[in-house]
């Protein structure tokens, strides 16, 4: 079993308040995170959102090498975007969709089982089974 951890800090109120997220690994250290950056088009930090679909692009694209090797097949290239929308419901937000986009080079397959490798991965990933309770999560899967 493994256990990762991730911190927040966050000073000051609401839509005025600034928060910082740092991970275990020191791959985000203080990365500042807000209001602007969730809700508006601020650049200068992240969103839970972005960082969500980072973790489930990842997830799933290890999910996809390691079936393809399960299947004696070598994954050469995997390039996958997940997209999270973050949409108002009440008096708060939901999120309620999250597309995954892959595009892979593996030498040797046929599209059918591309395609039945693919949506397996986004079934059986950890992520997506951790979010379940998101409405709809989609696959556009390319082979190159």
């Amino acid at each position: 079993m493994t256990e990762k951890s991730a911190t927040v800090h966050w000073e000051g109120q609401g839509k005025k308040g600034l928060g910082k997220i740092s991970t275990e690994t020191g791959a985000l250290t203080n990365y500042p995170y807000g209001f602007g950056s969730r809700f508006e088009d601020d650049r200068n930090g992240t969103n839970p959102e972005e960082i969500l679909g980072a973790a489930h692009a990842a997830c799933f694209t290890m999910a996809f090498s390691f079936a393809c090797d399960k299947a004696g097949l070598a994954t050469a290239e995997i390039d996958t975007k997940a997209g999270v929308r973050l949409s108002k419901q009440g008096d708060g937000f939901v999120i309620d969709r999250i597309s995954l986009t892959l595009q892979a080079t593996v030498p040797g397959i046929d599209e059918a089982k591309f395609q039945e490798i693919a949506a397996a991965a986004k079934a059986n990933c950890p992520l997506s089974k951790a979010l379940a309770g998101v409405a709809e999560i989609t696959l556009q899967a390319t082979l190159k």
